[in-house]
């Protein structure tokens, strides 16, 4: 008889909560496909009990790590963040060769992605790119994601305009494929039941807080510890005296934020180092607001139709759904928004449509991955002009 086909082996490389919950549809349609094994490498946020160590989540949640690679935390030192990138990208190269790992799963634009997806095109491995061709200027995040793209062999882009991006930095049209965000597949029914937020958090209601997320844009603490502590006022002026808190990313610059937000404890509902997937979501469903600059308040929230004030340029340049409100780090603007959308306790709810939106996401991926011909042609690449 002959002899069965070896499953491609799918390597997701993981470095912190937000992506790993937003890749879930993508990581079980690769579990449960039968011709693709998925591997799981966690490093970076998920390792350090400061962001709420989320590798012991990952793995109480029942998912197999198959390997875990070392990452400090770096403070506002740019030079050591650029340090441990470079011991990431030699351990990682290690782990791929020992789990004879044959595509390489990267997503967005962080210094982890930037680390696998080098040492896993230097290896000679596939790299495929999620949100590959999105705009987000961050402290290095634009260079990152356009740099991941350049070493990506196959690519995944959530909207036409980061489709027509990664076509116009020189990609060929047969590697790219428009697929939508895979972090709101589902998004309604992985939301926690009001009943579970009641029970996890007995203080809230719904529409009755406000929800922040903010990550570091400067390097300085002191710089970053003044913004969350303008954030935190800018709320309290427009009268919202409930707020959720959840920690920020390990970029330099998050430690003053951490401390702010110790430093106000008293006068924040819940403070949350770390929070699985279900549980953000439906705390984003029941929001009044989102406030901050991350990511979910662009890709998620319109799905709820929560109003979202993104705060200065971290998200610049993205796709985003009406729901959204840009103001600059200016205390008056987020009060003044925030006045807006609170609307003196009965809070304003646009229905949106999310630009982001479409179902299929994770199978759709899983699917092009299985089928992907891997040949010495696709493994070089050239730029398409």
């Amino acid at each position: 008889m002959p002899r069965e086909r070896q499953k491609r082996r799918i390597c997701f490389v993981t470095g912190t909560r937000a992506e790993f919950g937003l890749m879930r549809t993508v990581l079980e349609a690769i579990r449960d496909h039968p011709k693709l094994q998925l591997q799981l490498v966690v490093t970076g946020m998920h390792l350090h009990s400061a962001h709420g160590k989320s590798l012991d989540s990952i793995r109480a949640q029942g998912w197999k790590v198959d390997a875990v690679v070392p990452w400090k935390l770096t403070g506002h030192d740019p030079s050591l963040l650029a340090e441990q990138t470079g011991l990431a990208m030699a351990r990682l190269a290690r782990v791929f060769q020992r789990l004879g790992s044959d595509i390489v799963l990267v997503t967005g634009d962080r210094v982890e992605v930037l680390a696998a997806a080098s040492a896993a095109h230097v290896g000679q491995r596939i790299v495929a790119h999620v949100h590959g061709g999105d705009r987000a200027p961050g402290q290095i995040d634009d260079s990152l994601r356009h740099a991941i793209t350049k070493l990506a062999h196959v690519h995944f882009p959530a909207t036409a305009n980061s489709e027509r991006r990664v076509i116009r930095l020189g990609e060929d049209r047969d590697r790219i494929h428009r697929v939508g965000s895979p972090g709101i597949e589902g998004i309604a029914e992985a939301a926690a039941p009001r009943a579970l937020l009641l029970q996890t958090f007995p203080k809230l209601q719904p529409r009755r807080f406000a929800l922040i997320v903010f990550h570091p844009m400067a390097a300085s603490a002191k710089v970053e510890y003044a913004r969350a502590q303008a954030v935190l006022s800018a709320l309290k002026t427009a009268g919202i005296q409930q707020t959720v808190v959840v920690y920020p990313n390990n970029d330099p610059g998050s430690s003053g934020i951490i401390r702010c937000w110790r430093a106000n404890r008293r006068d924040i509902a819940y403070l949350l180092p770390d929070v699985p997937r279900p549980i953000f979501l439906g705390l984003l469903r029941d929001a009044a607001m989102l406030v901050g600059n991350s990511s979910s308040g662009i890709i998620e929230a319109a799905s709820f139709s929560t109003p979202v004030i993104n705060i200065g340029p971290r998200q610049q340049g993205r796709d985003r759904s009406q729901n959204v409100l840009d103001v600059p780090y200016s205390p008056a603007e987020i009060a003044s928004a925030a006045k807006r959308i609170w609307n003196t306790g009965r809070p304003r709810c646009l229905m949106v449509r999310n630009v982001y939106g479409g179902e299929g996401t994770g199978q759709r991926v899983a699917s092009i991955l299985a089928s992907l011909e891997i040949d010495n042609r696709f493994r070089r690449k050239l730029i398409a002009y």
